[in-house]
Parts: C-alpha cells; structure tokens; sequence
C-alpha cells in the first residue's frame, strides 16, 4: 500500500471514531403536562397555553431554538401550536415550557361527534406529540400520554 493510501485510510478511521464520540446515545426527554390555560381566540378558534414539564437526564444540556406540539384527546387531533422561544434545560435539570396552540372549529366538531358516546369526559386518554428544535442532530422528540384529570366543582384546573 502507498503512504498517501495508509494516510487516508488512517483518517478515516480518525473521523469514523471521532463521530461515533459526537453521537453518544441519549436517553429520551420526559415530558408532562401540568396545566393548561385560555388564552384570547379569533373568530371560531380558541386558544389555550399549554404548559409542559420537560426533564433532561442526560448529562449533557439540552439546547433548543423552538418547539411544537400536538395535542390529541380521545384518539382525535384537539390542537397544535408552535413557540419560536429558545433556551437551554441543564443536564440533570428541568425547565418549564409554555406552547400557545390553536383548537379551530373543526377539531371541536370532530371531538363532539366522538364524545357523543362517552358517559364523562372525566379520565379521556390524550396524547401529546412535540419537539425541541436544536439544529440538524440536535432536536429532541417527544411524546407524552395519559388521562385527563377534570377539576370537581370549586377545585383548581387540571
């Protein structure tokens, strides 16, 4: 084999290692939701701040420059929003997050016609979808699921 042959083969090697380091396995965020909000609506659309709760036990800070969420209830598309907002969640930290979203007049329709068979909207499973954009191998998926939680009467909110 020539010299120049080894060379490259040799950095290849180097910058094949070298990759491997950058893309250590992380472990997956948690996400809860812990309160939602109205917010003022438009016209035939309400809007709501959902707040979520993110956990990073990684051991690496978490970097994001913006965030979108979709929310479901019942098995059935509610809402989706986006937040151009940006931050950093500290390795072995948390940090809570608020995402406006929009509920249009179809989604509500399409939810009535599903609730039409349900006895009470008391522990109806949701489902929230989402993700911290940090760049080309920085974004963090998410998603998050349980059972909606109503307040009695004179109780707080969610």
């Amino acid at each position: 084999m020539s010299h120049s042959l080894r060379l490259c083969l040799g950095l290849l090697l180097f910058l094949n290692l070298s990759a491997c380091a950058l893309f250590q396995a992380r472990d997956p965020v948690n996400i809860s939701v812990i309160g939602i909000d109205p917010l003022p609506g438009q016209d035939l659309e309400l809007r709501m701040a959902v707040k979520i709760r993110v956990q990073n036990p990684n051991e690496t800070a978490i970097d994001y420059n913006g965030i979108a969420l979709n929310l479901e209830v019942n098995g059935q598309p509610l809402a989706a929003g986006v937040s151009d907002k940006s931050g950093s969640i500290g390795r072995f930290s948390e940090s809570v997050l608020v995402v406006p979203v929009s509920i249009t007049a179809f989604s509500v329709l399409r939810q009535a016609v599903g609730l039409s068979q349900v006895r009470s909207l008391d522990g109806l499973p949701y489902t929230v979808h989402g993700k911290l954009a940090g760049g080309a191998f920085g974004t963090r998926r998410f998603s998050d699921s349980g059972r909606l939680n109503l307040p009695q009467a004179g109780g707080a909110p969610w």
